[in-house]
């Protein structure tokens, strides 16, 4: 009996069909990278105060003090949402009383900006946020923009796996693709808020949904070795090529509709890959059409210039085929017993705050002091470096060692940042792209960890159950980013404390480096420090363990 990769061995592991495959797949995914971080220019908030109707009788020293101060970061500066009551002082230039002299302006009578906000248009010509006067009352619906994108990815990993299975990978690569550049061209005539983050939703379903497909495309076609690169370093690096173009976009188109527009042309200039990009073979064979199955792979054999034999796939020898009875799981069996339970206790709160100090530092990094486009750019390129340390930490060492060490190195600098002076803005950003390259790392190595840690039966389950906690993470990041409104450095206090106590946290997990795979319950290893009373062998049913592929999501 064959399986699929034995009956495919003759095309070797990197040969121009695999180039090809690798890199156009990868490429996709660049604008995968642009619009999960858009919304860091799309929703900017530009530095703002109360509008002073050029109608209003004022003398040029009452305009210029029409603006209380307030104290914010250690220095006094304009308030953003108030001013002093316009007929008061108009009262006050007409009668040539001098504000701060004649006036004690503590004791002004204060007003709402009833007459609109003046945006500075210093970094940003115009945004959601200036359009739609998202500020001061308003300003909760910043954060919650962010949100409900994540909101939309969430829903789309629920649905991508599922509409690939019935539908093939490639339609749906292409279909959610279309999804994500449309409903961003859509976007661009959106009228009113509302309209922008429901179109914004959809947008981040298609976003997860073509990355999810991408990557399963993507290790079906490519062999053993090739796959674990392409999980690792292609999928995840092109990702953070596209997320270092979005603010080269943004640098030289300040409009957000305009923005969008131009962030939509890379969707478009994909459609060629439609001729390119073929089917999965693995797919076309679950679905008994062998012989469109077999014409790709006699196209993938010519073109790596290699004889095919004349049957590849005999449907007597495709050992996938035979469908073992398999035993359905259930979330519950995350939990049935106390030390798999405590495992994935353990695991979600792993999941979720890493993901929640990765996509906080991603979001806040325009906030930081600088160039916004710079920092911008920086918090992306640290990604790179990033993924490659963990995919060679991977391969040498420890996993919970390495995981808790790269968090505590995250969250450690992030805590340091309270400690640095004023003054002192590019230590404050290097501590910062210091601490976002820690967190990268632990994301990146999270996928393998966990695989690695539960049994072949519930395998799957954890890794989509675990991933989706960190959907949830990444839901409430906009509102860690919204702390700084209040003190500059108290979101990278939260985040370097919550960061350094998942880091703790992770020392107790068992390890998996060197492990074979679990294919029980009760073959899974024990949490260190805990002790659990031994269970009667006959607790746990032996069940024939299934086939399961573990993929990054």
């Amino acid at each position: 009996m064959r399986d699929y990769d034995e009956a495919t061995t003759f095309l070797g592991e990197w040969g121009p069909f695999q180039r090809l495959i690798f890199f156009l797949l990868s490429a996709s995914i660049i604008p995968n990278g642009f619009n999960g971080m858009s919304v860091v220019f799309l929703a900017a908030v530009p530095e703002h105060r109360c509008r002073v109707p050029d109608t209003a009788n004022l003398s040029r020293a009452w305009r210029n003090h029409s603006i209380p101060l307030r104290l914010q970061d250690g220095r006094e500066v304009p308030h953003s949402c108030r001013r002093y009551r316009l007929a008061a002082i108009a009262n006050f230039s007409a009668l040539g009383l001098e504000p701060g002299r004649d006036v004690n302006l503590e004791k002004l009578e204060q007003e709402s900006c009833v007459d609109g906000w003046e945006f500075s248009q210093d970094i940003y010509l115009s945004t959601i946020v200036t359009e739609w006067n998202l500020v001061c009352d308003d300003d909760w619906k910043t954060p919650l923009t962010s949100s409900l994108f994540f909101v939309g990815v969430l829903l789309g990993s629920f649905v991508s796996g599922q509409l690939s299975d019935r539908f093939g990978r490639k339609n749906i690569l292409f279909a959610t693709m279309a999804v994500q550049t449309g409903f961003s061209f859509l976007q661009i005539f959106s009228i009113n808020w509302e309209m922008f983050t429901v179109l914004f939703v959809i947008v981040g379903m298609g976003q997860i949904s073509n990355y999810v497909v991408a990557f399963i495309l993507g290790t079906e076609i490519l062999g053993k070795s090739v796959r674990i690169i392409f999980s690792t370093l292609g999928v995840c690096t092109f990702f953070a090529v596209g997320y270092m173009l979005l603010p080269l976009f943004a640098y030289f188109i300040r409009d957000w509709r305009m923005l969008l527009l131009a962030l939509t042309v890379p969707g478009v200039l994909c459609i060629p890959l439609w001729w390119f990009i073929p089917e999965s073979p693995r797919w076309l064979i679950s679905q008994r059409r062998f012989r469109e199955a077999e014409d790709i792979i006699q196209k993938a054999a010519k073109m790596n210039n290699i004889p095919a034999p004349r049957v590849i796939f005999d449907p007597m020898e495709l050992q996938e085929l035979k469908l073992p009875g398999q035993q359905k799981v259930f979330i519950l069996d995350l939990f049935r017993t106390r030390n798999i339970a405590t495992i994935t206790i353990m695991s979600l709160l792993l999941w979720m705050l890493t993901s929640v100090g990765y996509f906080a530092l991603s979001l806040n990094a325009p906030n930081l002091h600088g160039d916004a486009y710079l920092n911008c750019f920086l918090s992306a390129l640290i990604e790179v470096p990033a993924y490659i340390t963990a995919w060679l930490l991977l391969r040498t060492l420890p996993r919970r060692y390495i995981i808790a060490g790269v968090l505590f190195l995250g969250g450690g600098v992030l805590l340091l940042i309270q400690c640095v002076p004023a003054d002192y803005n590019f230590l404050s950003i290097g501590l910062v792209m210091l601490g976002k390259f820690g967190i990268t790392s632990a994301f990146s190595m999270l996928y393998v960890f966990t695989a690695e840690l539960y049994p072949t039966l519930v395998r799957n389950m954890a890794v989509g159950v675990t991933s989706m906690a960190s959907r949830v993470g990444s839901i409430i990041a906009p509102y860690f980013v919204y702390l700084g409104a209040y003190n500059r450095v108290l979101p990278y206090i939260v985040m370097g404390s919550l960061t350094v106590f998942i880091g703790i946290i992770t020392l107790f997990f068992p390890e998996s480096f060197g492990m074979t795979l679990p294919e029980t319950l009760e073959q899974m290893q024990k949490v260190k420090g805990f002790r659990f009373r031994k269970k009667p062998s006959d607790s746990v049913e032996k069940e024939e363990n299934p086939k399961v592929l573990i993929t990054s999501f």
